[in-house]
């Protein structure tokens, strides 16, 4: 399977991938999305939504727990594999701790029982495409946060870490083995590169960029 790409559309309109083996449910479900105003897709087993879908996509996956030829929670570990941070909404006819426990601890944002009250399952979707997007908004933040930081020359980025922990110039200085001045020429040129008027927002970048 192929990695991952990182890039994010934050434009792109969510979607709700649907994965069941009982064609009744899907259409049923592919119903309630459609007429809900919501951007749907399904799949009968997991290897078919694995094979054809898009894993990047924004948006989350409603999918059966139990299933021949894998379960919901084999769907999960491969996304997983693949470095997918997809929200996964389980819903099963059995009432099954151990599997709704495993679910949740692998990041399952739900574990909704059949048959299922219909709004329960719709804020859980909006919950989870909600946590989509906040999380894909902070990727690309951190991912252009990046972008600059690699403008930086290495000394640059000596510099801009020793000051953001905390550090005064002459300490920066006397760390690296510079002059004091030769810190601020390159603080000046790390606040332009990193497009940061203060050295709050350089801070926060910082954080952002070091942050899980």
């Amino acid at each position: 399977m192929e990695k991952l790409d990182t890039k994010q559309d934050l434009s792109a309109e969510p979607i709700v991938y649907v994965i069941d083996d009982d064609k009744h449910m899907r259409d049923a479900l592919l119903d309630l999305f459609m007429v809900t105003n919501r951007r749907a897709s399904a799949y009968s087993s997991g290897p078919e939504f694995m094979s054809t879908a898009d894993t990047t996509a924004p948006g989350c996956i409603v999918v059966d727990l139990r299933m021949p030829g894998g379960t919901g929670l084999d769907v999960q570990s491969q996304l997983i594999s693949l470095g997918s941070k997809m929200p996964v909404i389980f819903l099963t006819a059995h009432a099954d701790v151990p599997a709704s426990v495993r679910a949740m601890k692998a990041g399952a944002t739900d574990f909704l029982t059949k048959p299922f009250v219909t709004r329960d399952l719709l804020d859980a979707v909006d919950h989870a495409i909600r946590l989509d997007g906040e999380r894909r908004k902070v990727e690309t933040e951190r991912e252009q946060i990046r972008t600059l930081v690699d403008t930086l020359t290495p000394r640059e980025q000596e510099v801009m870490f020793g000051v953001v922990s905390g550090l005064m110039n002459k300490q920066v200085a006397y760390q690296l083995g510079i002059s004091e001045m030769t810190v601020k020429l390159h603080r000046m040129s790390v606040m332009r590169k990193m497009q940061s008027r203060s050295l709050a927002d350089l801070v926060r970048k910082a954080e952002k960029l070091q942050r899980n």
